[in-house]
C-alpha cells in the first residue's frame, strides 16, 4: 500500500538528520539513532503519521523489535545497539504494509508523552494553552482523536519539561532571591517559610530601578491591589504600584503569599514602610488608593498613619449602582464624584435626595472623605479607579500556569522590557512636559481665553466669567476652584492668568509631569536573571532574604480543588477610568466645554 510503504536502502543512504526522516515518512537500513528512546519515539511518529499500529516485541538495552500489529502484516523493524557507541542503528527492515491501517481516529501511540511531546513547542512560547485547543489542533494536524483528560496530562507533562515543576519552583525560591539581589544591587528579595515542614509563606520583591523611579521622579502615589492565584497551589498576588507622569502604571513592589489574611497585608504593608524609610530622609506624605477592605485599611493605618488612603471609586460606584438601581441617580452621583468643592457637592447630594431619600443612608455607610474629591484630603492626580487591579489581572492570566518562579520571571521581564520602552520613548521627545500634560495643558489654554483676567497684585489675579470669579495665585500655585492643586497642572484660570503676564504655562506644572523627570523615572535597567543552571543550590551559600540557606522550601499546604474552577467574570471596560462628564463652565450645560459653548459673551 502505497500511503503505508517506507522505503527501504541500503547503507549508503542513512539519513544524516533523523528529523528529516521522520517528516518524510522512511526508514532505511543502517540509520542510527542516539539511543533507544529516540528510536521508540521516532518510529511512533511515524506509526501515527501512516496510521498503522506499533507493536513491540522486545525493547532492551541492546535492542528494539518491533511490528505492524494487524495480523498478517509483515511490516517489521529490528533496531540493535552499535558495538562501542551508545548510537542504535536499523539492522533488517520490511517496510512493506499489506494491512489497511487504523481506519478510525483513535491511536494507540497517541500517549500522553507523544501528547506532550506534539504540544512542547506551542506551550513553550504560550502556557495559556488549552487542553480543548491542543486536542482540536491535534486532530487537525495529525489526523488523531485523543481525549479531554489525554490533552490535559499532556500539557501537565510538557509544562513540566519545558518550565519545571510546581514543586521545583517552591524549592528554588532562595536561590531565586539571591540572583535578584546579586544581579540588581540594592534591590529587596526575601521569602519566609512556615512550620515544621518549611512550608511556603510569604515572598517580597521590590527591584532597585522601581525604588529610585518612585523616590527621584514619581508622584506620591500608590495603588495596592491583590488578585487570587488559580494555579495547583492557589495564593495570593499583592502589588503596590505608583503611575508614572503619563499615566502608565509603575509597580514598586509584588509579593506572593499562600493565602489572603489580615496578617499578610500587615507583613506586606510593613515591608514596604521598610523599603521607603530605608530610601528616603524624610518620609513623603502618600496619598494611597485601594479597595475597601477592612484588612488594607487596618494595615495601612497601621504603618502609613500620615498617609491619606482613599478608595477605589470602581467598587464605591458598583455598590451605589446596585443599591439604587437608578440610572439618573448614578449619573448624577458621578457628577458629584467629580465636585471640585464642597458647595458643588452638596448642590449635587441635594439632587440625589430629591430622587431618593434613602441616599442620605448610603452616604453614612461610605463617608465622601474617602473616596469624594471635593473632601478627600490626600492628591489623587485624577485617579478614580485602581489601574493595578488591571495590571494584576493581565500578570495572572498570562502566567497563573506557570511555577512561582517562572511567573516571578514574566512579571521581572515585563517590567525590564516596559522600563526599556518607556525610557526609549521618551528620548524622542521635544516637549517640556510628557504628551499627556502636554495635551492637558494645550486644553486648558483653549478654554482660558473666553476669560477676563484682572490683575490684584503681582501674584494674585482675579479670572471672571459670566458664572463667577475665581482667584488664582501663581507664586503658591493655587486657584479657588482646586483643580490646579489637585490634578498638579495649571487649570484654565491659572492658563488665563499665567498668559496675561506673559508667562508660559507649561513651566508651572509639577516637576513630575516634566519630560527630564519622566526620563528620571525610567533611568535604571532591571537586569537580567542568568538561567537556573548557575543559580547556587539551597544550603551552598548563605541566604540573605528571610529563609535560612539550608532551608529546602516546600509547597504551601493549600491545594487547587478538584474540577473546573469557578471563574468570576471581570470585563476590561470596568477596568477603565469612567468618563468624565464634561460640562461647560458658562453655561453649566452637560456636553460640551467652554470653548464649544455658543453662548454669547456679554
Amino acid at each position: 500500500m502505497d500511503n503505508h510503504s517506507l522505503v527501504v536502502g541500503d547503507d549508503s543512504l542513512v539519513a544524516a538528520d533523523n528529523s528529516l526522516a521522520v517528516a518524510d515518512h522512511t526508514l532505511v537500513i543502517g540509520q542510527e539513532f542516539p539511543d533507544v528512546e529516540t528510536c521508540r519515539r521516532m518510529l511512533k511518529e511515524i506509526a501515527i503519521a501512516l496510521h498503522f499500529d506499533l507493536r513491540i516485541v522486545k525493547s532492551d538495552r541492546s535492542r528494539f523489535i518491533a511490528k505492524c500489529s494487524k495480523e498478517g502484516c509483515p511490516w517489521r523493524i529490528h533496531v540493535a545497539k552499535c558495538p562501542g557507541v551508545p548510537t542504535f542503528s536499523v539492522r533488517t527492515l520490511h517496510g512493506e504494509h499489506t494491512c489497511e491501517g487504523v481506519r478510525d481516529l483513535h491511536h494507540q501511540q497517541a500517549s500522553v508523552g507523544w501528547v506532550a511531546r506534539s504540544v512542547e513547542a506551542r506551550l513553550r512560547d504560550n502556557p495559556q494553552y488549552k487542553p480543548k485547543e491542543i486536542l482540536q489542533d491535534i486532530r487537525e494536524q495529525h489526523g488523531v482523536a485523543v481525549s479531554y483528560m489525554q490533552a490535559w496530562r499532556g500539557k501537565e507533562r510538557s509544562m513540566a519539561a519545558v518550565h519545571g515543576t510546581f514543586e521545583e519552583g517552591y524549592r528554588l525560591l532562595p536561590a531565586y532571591c539571591e540572583q535578584i539581589r546579586k544581579r540588581n544591587p540594592g534591590s529587596i528579595a526575601l521569602v519566609s517559610a512556615t512550620g515544621q515542614e518549611n512550608c511556603f509563606q510569604r515572598l517580597f520583591i521590590s527591584y532597585r530601578a522601581s525604588i529610585y523611579g518612585f523616590i527621584n521622579a514619581c508622584r506620591p502615589l500608590l495603588e495596592l491591589d491583590i488578585t487570587h492565584l488559580k494555579g495547583k497551589y492557589l495564593g495570593a498576588l499583592l502589588c503596590a504600584a505608583a503611575v508614572d507622569a503619563d499615566e502608565a502604571m509603575f509597580p514598586l513592589a509584588v509579593a506572593i503569599v499562600d493565602a489572603e489574611t489580615d496578617e499578610n497585608w500587615m507583613w506586606f504593608l510593613s515591608e514596604l514602610r521598610k523599603l521607603l524609610g530605608v530610601n528616603t530622609d524624610n518620609m513623603p506624605r502618600l496619598t494611597i488608593l485601594s479597595a475597601r477592605r477592612s484588612s488594607i485599611v487596618e494595615a495601612v493605618e497601621t504603618h502609613f498613619p500620615s498617609a491619606f488612603h482613599g478608595f477605589c471609586l470602581r467598587h464605591i460606584s458598583e455598590n451605589f449602582r446596585d443599591e439604587f438601581k437608578n440610572t439618573k441617580l448614578v449619573n448624577i452621583f458621578w457628577n458629584a464624584v467629580y465636585a471640585l468643592t464642597a458647595a458643588e457637592f452638596e448642590a449635587k447630594i441635594n439632587e440625589m435626595v430629591e430622587i431618593s431619600q434613602d441616599v442620605i443612608q448610603w452616604f453614612q455607610q461610605f463617608p465622601p472623605r474617602l473616596w469624594a474629591i471635593a473632601y478627600f484630603e490626600g492628591v489623587r492626580y485624577g485617579h478614580f479607579t485602581l489601574g493595578v487591579t488591571e495590571l494584576l489581572y493581565n500578570w495572572t492570566i498570562e502566567g497563573h500556569e506557570l511555577p512561582i518562579v517562572q511567573l516571578l520571571e514574566h512579571i521581572r521581564q515585563e517590567m525590564t522590557s516596559w522600563f526599556r520602552l518607556r525610557h526609549n520613548m521618551s528620548m524622542s521627545w521635544t516637549s517640556i512636559l510628557v504628551p499627556s500634560a502636554e495635551k492637558r495643558i494645550s486644553e486648558a489654554i483653549a478654554d482660558s481665553r473666553c476669560y477676563q483676567v484682572l490683575r490684584a497684585n503681582e501674584v494674585e489675579f482675579e479670572i471672571v466669567s459670566s458664572e463667577r470669579t475665581n482667584i488664582v495665585d501663581i507664586r503658591s500655585r493655587v486657584c479657588s476652584c482646586r483643580r490646579w492643586q489637585l490634578y498638579g497642572l495649571p487649570c484654565a484660570h491659572a492658563a488665563a492668568a499665567l498668559l496675561s503676564c506673559g508667562q508660559n504655562a507649561h513651566l508651572f506644572a509639577e516637576h513630575c509631569f516634566t519630560v527630564v523627570s519622566y526620563r528620571e523615572t525610567y533611568s535604571q535597567v532591571i537586569n537580567p536573571i542568568p538561567d537556573k543552571s548557575q543559580w547556587n543550590e539551597p544550603g551552598t551559600e548563605a541566604d540573605g532574604g528571610g529563609a535560612k540557606a539550608d532551608i529546602t522550601i516546600r509547597p504551601p499546604k493549600t491545594r487547587r480543588p478538584p474540577g473546573r474552577p469557578k471563574k468570576k467574570i471581570i470585563r476590561v471596560e470596568s477596568f477603565k477610568r469612567p468618563k468624565r462628564v464634561v460640562q461647560c463652565g458658562r453655561c453649566h450645560t452637560l456636553g460640551h466645554s467652554q470653548k464649544k459653548c455658543a453662548m454669547q459673551i456679554y
